[in-house]
């Protein structure tokens, strides 16, 4: 309210002043007295103007002040009810809660500053420019560094791990070895850019993966050993015992001087030619174990998928009709074509068509599709879909083992094969499989 009275009566002022002006000079009341009113006039507009500014320059030193981040600063209240005390209440309390809100940002930040340094998992940030923004504990524990400036710095401890971080983009990632003085780590490198504020930064993620890695690597080699056991002695143990028994009936004859009768002979026979018939069961399978270990280097190519799946159909085209089997193509886009080893993707493509073929063989539906298409991620995805029984939830976990198998005949390397296929193309391979609906192979490659 005094803003308002004091404005009005200073306007009051001035016209009063404007009019004792003009009287003046109307009725002439001398030089002095007219320089005198106007004078007055002069300063009155003067005063006016700068008590109206009075409150807009309060206003701009308050909007400086929170630019400047400066909220210490308290305006005078005097607690008259005047609209100058109501507009410094307003003022401080205004910067009162800017005042709390940037103490709690701060006491934010640094709670997620401090867990980002002490995580387990090595963390770097760096700019456009190549500059370390934050380098957390593990991450100079994993580099055996004490501190960091600039990502170029990394190319002296590891030239892959810095050409990995340099060029990865976001989602992507790389294992990498590197020396370190507790010995070889293998780490798994991720990126993530981002944009804050214009500028450009980005994150990366270093996990040192080694143990899980040699915890694996063992459990797969303790599940090899089982089946390479249980296969060998399966094979070994009647050879040995069938040999053992032809041995006894010689040596039996022998010490009594009793000749082999023709009987005796078709026995020996045809105990021999079940040991070889063992035999060799048992170097093919120790052939098929060799060719695991053997899966030659991809010869990357464009592979015409349209043309793969013609060239699939007419291969398994008698087993398809013999069996009643529906065969379908489905293709999104028409023209895709994926870049991969043509004879090794092809190979892949037979095993599955193959296990899908027996697994509808009892089936009332005989389905079974080929789908190609491209996922969300720009990945590209061929899938082999059967109306089989589908695959016990047991044995799910098991199918690409070297030498495990559900079906009475087979070697149980097709899978196994067709993993380290799709994995020498920097790809996957994952099967979703439902009792009596059936199961589906997908095929994922990295594009």
């Amino acid at each position: 309210m005094d803003y308002r009275v004091g404005l009005l009566g200073r306007i009051a002022l001035v016209a009063a002043s404007l009019f004792l002006l003009a009287y003046a000079m109307i009725d002439y009341w001398g030089v002095f007295m007219i320089s005198l009113f106007l004078i007055l006039v002069v300063f009155q507009i003067i005063f006016l103007v700068r008590y109206s500014e009075s409150s807009f320059k309060k206003v701009r030193l308050f909007l400086d002040n929170i630019k400047q981040d400066k909220y210490s600063q308290l305006y005078p209240v005097k607690f008259d009810g005047t609209e100058t005390d109501d507009l410094h209440i307003e003022f401080n309390a205004i910067l009162a809660k800017l005042k709390e809100d940037q103490a709690e940002k701060e006491a934010n930040y640094q709670y997620f500053r401090s867990v980002f340094k002490h995580l387990s998992i090595g963390l770097i940030t760096f700019g456009e420019n190549g500059e370390i923004q934050i380098l957390n504990v593990a991450a100079k524990r994993i580099l055996n560094v004490d501190d960091l400036k600039n990502v170029g710095e990394i190319e002296s401890i590891n030239k892959e791990l810095h050409l990995a971080i340099k060029n990865l983009r976001t989602g992507g990632s790389e294992l990498i070895k590197i020396s370190h003085p507790d010995g070889i780590m293998q780490l798994s490198v991720y990126v993530i850019e981002l944009l804050m504020r214009g500028e450009r930064f980005k994150l990366v993620s270093l996990q040192n993966i080694q143990s899980e890695l040699e915890e694996k690597e063992m459990e797969a080699w303790q599940n090899l050993v089982k089946v390479l056991t249980h296969e060998i002695m399966n094979s070994i143990a009647p050879i040995s015992s069938l040999a053992r028994t032809l041995k006894g009936e010689i040596e039996h004859k022998m010490d009594h001087n009793e000749p082999l009768n023709p009987t005796d002979m078709e026995d020996c026979l045809l105990g021999i030619t079940t040991i070889e018939k063992r035999s060799e069961g048992l170097i093919s399978f120790v052939s098929d174990f060799r060719s695991l270990a053997q899966i030659p280097t991809p010869k990357f190519g464009s592979i015409g998928i349209s043309r793969l799946f013609d060239q699939l159909e007419v291969l398994l085209q008698n087993q398809l009709d013999s069996k009643g089997i529906k065969f379908i193509k489905d293709l999104n886009p028409k023209e895709l074509i994926l870049f991969g080893d043509q004879m090794q993707i092809e190979q892949v493509m037979i095993n599955l068509l193959q296990n899908a073929i027996q697994a509808v063989e009892d089936s009332e539906e005989k389905v079974i599709k080929l789908s190609a298409f491209i996922d969300e991620a720009g990945k590209i995805i061929l899938e082999v879909s059967d109306t089989g029984k589908g695959i016990e939830e047991e044995a799910l976990g098991k199918i690409f083992i070297p030498f495990f198998t559900t079906k009475k005949k087979g070697s149980g390397i097709g899978l196994s094969l067709s993993k380290q296929i799709m994995r020498r193309h920097k790809g996957n391979i994952q099967v979703r499989s439902i009792l009596g609906e059936g199961t589906t192979f997908k095929l994922i490659f990295n594009g």
